[in-house]
């Protein structure tokens, strides 16, 4: 069959690369442009952030969502820096001992500023009363006061004791006071011959016969009577001691109670308070009843523990102390925490803990701290939405503190039994406006499996990854670049270089109409061009910087695609630049490392035959095929189907092969490349292979865009250069892809030179014509086609293996 060398559409020059033109721009270096901080290309997440910062009500926290380097957390610290929320006041937050249940300290709020000032009034309060209470004790009119109640005990335990001992005297006993151990006892004693006896003595004289029976019973009458009498008597003197330490105790609260009433008073008149009142209340009966603690200090005891060194406590008066978790005393806008380490110490507080001199971990209210969450209370917390979800406890106290808006620290404590502290503090009025910053997946996993989330979430910014192209966008990116040489302090970006790394945000984009939001890839190609300005010697950064910058970045990276490379070269992975070959073509392969990736062609190769099998996917066969690339061979077979079996079964066996390749296939954008080497196998045709082809197809024939066109481009040219131009080689792409080509400079330069071709189509027809040369061939009114085109051979050939299969059937019978 003749071949007919034909010009095919090519893709126009000045659609390979757009070229930035800034000749509207009347400067010479990036500093005769006014920096910009505007956020550019995030108008819908700027609108959901505003609706979410300014909306008051219970749930509209904001989740910010984007890629990385989208400007997500510089657009949230620029929008909150000085922002104060409508009708939030600030208030300090402080804990104060709760005096009828320790273990439950009072939650106290106060207007900004008075936490501490109310603070330092309770230290005074109880600094006064410290000085004032022993100076009382001390003064003349309580000394006398005490001692008249103490000489009238003194008087009635005389008289008593005087009365008993004529009692005793009379019936010829004394009374002696008997030493035991450190105490003494005061006991009874009878006088025999002039001298007090011991009644057991007395007894072992009775039995030596050395003492009369009859007189020793007589004294021993005596004693027992006297020695309930003398029971009696110690009774009412400690009765009377007793009435002693009340009328010292009333006496003393007489004293004191007016000028601790008084201090109390003025602390009440000044706060008016309603939770500050009931405190004082419980302070004034906890100091009157405690007055002794006042009076002054104890010795220190020594550690229960041998050795064990404690540090003293300050004082003994942490009970009156003030525990002051917030001070906003210095807040004028709305406080905002950017919480890197959201632990859930970090987030929620904690509960400290010290050891006493028993070894016991010990705490109390003084040691409750506050977190994040309380100190940007009426403020802003932002948060990274992995770090929070992955630490231990944070997510479900986050939704619980959110959703009842209120905080109530403790100690993480997974293993309950292990617990340290049975403080549980009064829970915390919490307003605090909560931005998480997570990707979209974390969003969409959250939003269906937690029905909680929803409800406090209700708000989500999504940042783009890219931005319109036009002449304002352009302007403003350029201003945006002055505003990073001016905060990194880079050298000057003249107009060519400046028009190079506009070009490369388009680049990066992966269309000839966008920008590239992901500004963290770009302010390393500035920082890195500024870099080789300095190694120069330039005073500003030229278009030859910024390309050295790309170059040497790719250059970086690049290791795995030079490997590969180098077996193309060396002919260890077979690919074929020039000839024709029937039922192989070179089909484009994107290999994504991450932060690189670079396109590689890949032979792929398609064998047929008579039988019912129809289209085998030897990777999905070998377990090596995506789904996606499953699909794109399903697709394929009902485009065969639907083209050449409306008159007859397909009745034929395919296989498909990626050949060398050992690894996974995923994507559809060879399915357009494995059908060209089906119907180069079925018309017997060979296929040109100084041409690589990439497209997907659905089963209407039509060629459908693919991504990573222009490194898939860029990696056959690699190939073709290092084997040898020979002027015909080249890509077919589809022609819907061409307004994502933003190709090489030097891939541009070589098309120029007619060294390298760009062929866009529509259809599997106009493909397979550039490849075989043969015409495809239209389908005729009685459903055959064209006679000696490509659609023609390849439906004889299926008519041919449809009736040969006929055949072989009833043979078979």
């Amino acid at each position: 069959m003749e071949r007919k060398s034909k010009n095919y559409e090519e893709v126009p020059i000045e659609k390979l690369r757009w070229k930035c033109n800034l000749s509207s721009l009347k400067i010479k270096t990036t500093d005769d442009l006014k920096p910009s901080k505007n956020i550019l290309g995030q108008e819908r997440a700027l609108k959901a952030i505003k609706l979410g910062l300014e909306m008051e009500y219970l749930g509209y926290n904001l989740f910010v969502t984007g890629k990385a380097g989208t400007g997500r957390s510089t657009t949230i610290k620029m929008l909150l820096e000085g922002r104060k929320r409508e009708g939030i006041e600030f208030d300090d937050k402080c804990y104060v001992n709760n005096f009828k249940n320790p273990d439950m300290p009072r939650a106290i709020n106060l207007p900004a500023g008075q936490g501490k000032i109310f603070k330092k009034d309770m230290e005074s309060l109880i600094s006064s009363l410290r000085k004032k209470i022993p100076l009382i004790f001390e003064s003349k009119r309580y000394q006398a006061n005490k001692k008249s109640v103490i000489g009238d005990l003194k008087n009635k335990q005389k008289e008593m004791v005087k009365k008993f001992e004529k009692r005793v005297n009379k019936e010829n006993f004394t009374l002696v006071q008997i030493q035991m151990g450190i105490y003494t006892k005061p006991e009874i004693l009878p006088i025999i011959t002039g001298k007090p006896i011991n009644l057991d003595k007395l007894e072992s004289m009775v039995e030596s016969k050395q003492f009369p029976e009859k007189d020793f019973k007589t004294i021993q009458k005596k004693y027992n009577e006297l020695s309930s009498q003398l029971s009696e008597i110690s009774k009412e003197i400690s009765n009377l001691e007793k009435d002693l330490c009340q009328k010292l105790s009333s006496l003393d609260y007489k004293m004191v109670s007016p000028m601790v009433e008084e201090l109390i008073s003025e602390l009440k008149e000044k706060y008016k308070n309603k939770k500050i009142n009931l405190y004082l209340d419980e302070i004034k009966e906890s100091i009157l009843n405690n007055i002794e603690k006042f009076q002054g200090k104890k010795e220190k005891e020594a550690p229960a523990i041998p050795g064990l060194v404690i540090r003293p406590p300050k004082n003994n008066f942490k009970e009156y102390e003030v525990n002051v978790l917030v001070d906003n005393s210095e807040t004028k806008n709305s406080p905002v925490i950017i919480e890197t380490i959201p632990s859930y110490k970090n987030l929620f507080g904690t509960i400290e803990r010290n050891l006493d001199k028993y070894g016991h971990w010990i705490t109390d209210f003084t040691r409750i701290k506050a977190g994040s969450l309380l100190r940007a209370n009426g403020g802003f917390l932002v948060l990274n939405a992995l770090d929070t979800l992955i630490e231990p406890g944070v997510w479900p106290a986050l939704k619980r503190t959110l959703l009842n808006r209120k905080i109530i620290t403790q100690t993480y404590d997974p293993f309950y039994m292990f617990t340290t502290s049975a403080l549980k503090p009064e829970p915390i009025e919490c307003d605090t406006k909560v931005i998480m910053i997570g990707d979209p997946f974390l969003y969409y996993l959250l939003y269906s499996h937690d029905e909680d989330f929803k409800k406090i979430f209700k708000v989500r910014a999504d940042f783009d990854s890219v931005t319109q192209k036009d002449n304002n966008s352009i302007y403003q990116y350029a201003c945006f670049i002055q505003n990073i040489c001016q905060r990194e302090k880079l050298r000057p970006f003249d107009k060519s270089g400046l028009a190079v790394a506009i070009e490369y945000a388009v680049r990066l984009a992966g269309k000839q109409n966008k920008l590239s939001t992901q500004f963290n890839n770009l302010v390393d190609v500035l920082r890195e061009a500024n870099y080789w300005a300095k190694k120069d010697n330039n005073s500003v950064v030229t278009e030859k910087c910024v390309d050295k910058a790309i170059t040497e970045k790719i250059e970086r990276l690049r290791l795995i695609e030079e490997k590969i490379q180098e077996m193309i070269e060396e002919g260890t992975i077979m690919i074929d630049c020039k000839g024709m070959v029937n039922g192989q073509v070179n089909g484009l392969s994107l290999y994504d490392l991450g932060e690189y990736s670079f396109g590689k062609p890949t032979r792929i190769t398609a064998k047929t035959s008579m039988g019912r099998a129809g289209i085998i996917n030897i990777e999905r066969e070998a377990d090596l095929s995506g789904k996606t690339h499953n699909k794109g061979v399903l697709i394929l077979s009902g485009y065969l189907r639907a083209k050449y079996a409306q008159n007859k079964p397909l009745t034929v066996s395919a296989s498909i092969c990626f050949e060398q390749s050992y690894t996974g296939v995923e994507g559809d954008s060879a399915s357009s490349t494995e059908v060209y080497a089906l119907l180069s196998s079925l018309a017997d045709l060979p296929l040109r292979q100084d041409i690589a082809v990439t497209g997907s197809i659905n089963q209407k024939g039509e060629i459908q865009p693919i991504g990573g066109v222009n490194q898939k481009i860029e990696g056959f040219y690699e190939v073709c250069k290092a084997k040898g131009f020979t002027g015909t080689q080249g890509v077919i792409i589809p022609s819907l892809n061409i307004s994502d080509l933003m190709l090489r400079k030097d891939v541009v330069e070589a098309i120029k030179e007619g060294k390298f071709h760009i062929y866009p189509v529509e259809t599997i027809d106009q493909g397979i014509e550039i490849l075989t040369g043969v015409k495809a061939g239209k389908i005729k009114a009685d459903g055959t086609f064209e006679e000696d085109t490509v659609n023609y051979l390849v439906d004889k050939k299926l008519a041919e293996f449809a009736n040969k299969l006929k055949e072989f059937s009833i043979e078979m019978k």
